[in-house]
């Protein structure tokens, strides 16, 4: 052990003769043991959040959904389904056609999104799991599955065959509209079964057959809209994109769940970084107490320090002291501050102390790393505020002591 260690440690555990002092020092200790426990806990609840808010995303964002480069729509002939099915990596694949259209129930309007889906869209996406009311459509039916905010803003109800949804699509052309009938393509629809998610997907889409959407969208019987792909857990994306490119010519555009809900990742990170920036801020002004205590430290042992210097000691191995001393005490506070934090977490995931709803707890996420950005934080501001209070051992302070 170093000599400069040795002292340090000495210090750390040793009272000092002074009270104010050791009060000075139990509260740096504190003040560590709150900031890391509190920028820690923090973390996890963000973490928890954006989980919780990307996983409602996943219920109706496939994998892999594949765009035309050009246009609304592709043709996706039979030699190309057979092509996908031997593409490693990819479990499922649905053909879907969407297009924000005009739905109208007993006098009242909603503009949403008609999606088509086939009879495997249920296995690319976890849609079924969010139906609330009613079941999911049959395929070759003019069945739809209704968002909770169009059923709302529609004032809706299941099986009313009294009262059919209509749905009206603009006519691709040119030229003046002189009815309805030149203008929009018809269909009625029967609502089957409501879904919620979340408040803005709940708005959004409108599901149906596939086949009726194409007949309304005035769609080949292989044309559509997007594929949407799920993956197998060991699936390589970039190899997956190097074949779907390969089977269509490079007229495609391949888009991933962070992709496809670019500014939502975009809104989630910055968020993630202004909690993080701020809590280092009040970690930084915790910390200014260790830098203190130090100090304080420092000039308690002036006699002590004067001796050492006596014998031999050098300036560097004296502040050296000091900024072990400081390191010791954070890592006290560190470890206390993570054990009480890591508690707290794990308290929240299984247990449901804190709950947004009667239902639905307060997300929070365990990760190793937000327990190394903690460490590193807590670490790095702390070292740097050792070393601060550890210069002020100089020769002007040996010389008055």
């Amino acid at each position: 052990m170093s000599f400069p260690l040795y002292i340090a440690r000495r210090y750390t555990i040793s009272r000092s003769k002074s009270s104010a002092v050791n009060i000075i020092t139990a509260i740096a200790a504190l003040g560590i043991v709150a900031s890391t426990a509190a920028l820690f806990i923090i973390m996890s609840a963000f973490s928890g959040l954006r989980e919780f808010t990307i996983s409602m995303t996943s219920d109706t964002d496939p994998a892999l959904k594949v765009l035309p480069a050009l246009g609304k729509s592709f043709i996706v002939s039979t030699e190309d389904e057979a092509k996908l099915k031997q593409v490693k990596g990819i479990a499922t694949f649905s053909k879907t056609a969407e297009q924000r259209v005009l739905f109208y129930y007993e006098g009242k309007e909603q503009v949403a999104f008609l999606k088509g889906v086939d009879s495997v869209y249920p296995t690319v996406s976890n849609i079924k799991q969010h139906v609330l009311a009613g079941q999911w459509l049959e395929p070759g039916t003019s069945q739809a599955v209704v968002g909770y905010g169009t059923m709302s803003k529609l004032s809706m109800g299941l099986l009313d065959f009294n009262s059919a949804l209509e749905v009206f699509v603009p006519k691709p052309g040119k030229g003046l509209i002189n009815s309805p009938e030149e203008g929009f393509k018809k269909a009625a629809l029967v609502p089957i079964g409501f879904y919620s998610i979340n408040e803005d997907i709940d708005s959004k889409y409108v599901f149906m057959d596939l086949g009726l959407a194409q007949e309304l969208l005035l769609f080949k019987p292989n044309q559509i809209s997007a594929l949407e792909l799920s993956l197998t857990p060991d699936a390589d994306e970039d190899a997956i994109r190097e074949e779907l490119n390969a089977i269509f010519d490079n007229k495609i555009t391949i888009k991933n769940r962070a992709q496809l809900n670019e500014s939502l990742y975009r809104m989630l990170n910055g968020e993630n970084l202004v909690t993080y920036l701020f809590c280092s801020l009040v970690v930084i002004m915790t910390l200014f107490c260790l830098a203190g205590a130090l100090i304080m430290l420092i000039l308690d042992k002036k006699e002590n320090i004067k001796t050492l210097f006596s014998l031999g000691t050098t300036v560097n191995q004296l502040r050296r002291i000091f900024l072990l001393q400081g390191i010791f005490i954070t890592t006290i506070g560190v470890i206390t501050g993570l054990a009480i934090s890591i508690g707290v977490v794990m308290a929240q995931e299984h247990f449901n102390l804190l709950m947004l709803t009667q239902t639905l707890a307060y997300p929070v996420s365990l990760t190793v790393n937000n327990i190394l950005i903690v460490i590193v934080t807590i670490y790095v501001l702390g070292i740097l505020a050792s070393w601060l209070a550890a210069t002020r051992i100089n020769g002007r302070l040996l010389e008055n002591s």
